[in-house]
């Protein structure tokens, strides 16, 4: 329940916005039982973005999964960024976090970092398996350019309530051949 509710704040403020208070008082406890599970706010902000990146990879395994076709994963994968804005207009953890590398304590950047990793390489897996590159370096740059174009796409919409302009971005990316059709 901490984790849960310390992600919701994050995601909508950052891990700046994070504080004990706040998530005390969301969760029913005292700000001094907070720290019996977590002894500072870096390793709050560790283990949030952690369970961050291990969801993620859970929700790709699961559509690489259920679909036969790695096209059509491929063209879920926007999926995940779209719920975020889905649930109070809410940014992708990964996304907010990046944005603040500068004051990010290096265990919590080193999470933030898996992230990234973990959504690069499971679009370059299914990249080079739906043949829309060789595996190396072309499927990787791929990659990575879906993966910012997908994030880029969420802040914009983000940036203006707005949930329909990353539905229409997303449809660009599928017109220019980013994605799939």
């Amino acid at each position: 329940m901490i984790l849960t509710e310390a992600r919701r704040i994050a995601q909508s403020r950052g891990y700046n916005g994070m504080n004990f208070r706040e998530l005390a008082d969301r969760v029913g406890i005292k700000p001094a039982s907070i720290y019996h599970h977590f002894a500072s706010k870096a390793d709050l902000g560790a283990a949030v973005a952690k369970r961050y990146w291990e969801d993620a990879a859970a929700n790709l395994e699961a559509i690489g999964a259920e679909e036969d076709d790695p096209k059509a994963a491929l063209r879920r994968y926007p999926e995940m960024f779209r719920r975020s804005l889905e649930n109070e207009n809410r940014l992708c953890l990964g996304s907010f976090m990046s944005a603040e590398h500068d004051d990010l304590p290096g265990s919590v950047m080193e999470e933030v970092q898996a992230f990234t990793d973990v959504n690069v390489a499971w679009l370059n897996q299914m990249i080079v398996d739906a043949g829309m590159a060789a595996s190396g370096p072309a499927a990787e740059a791929r990659a990575r350019a879906i993966f910012a174009s997908i994030a880029g796409a969420q802040l914009m919409a983000r940036s203006r309530s707005d949930i329909t302009l990353f539905d229409t971005l997303v449809e660009a990316y599928q017109l220019t051949g980013l994605l799939p059709a």
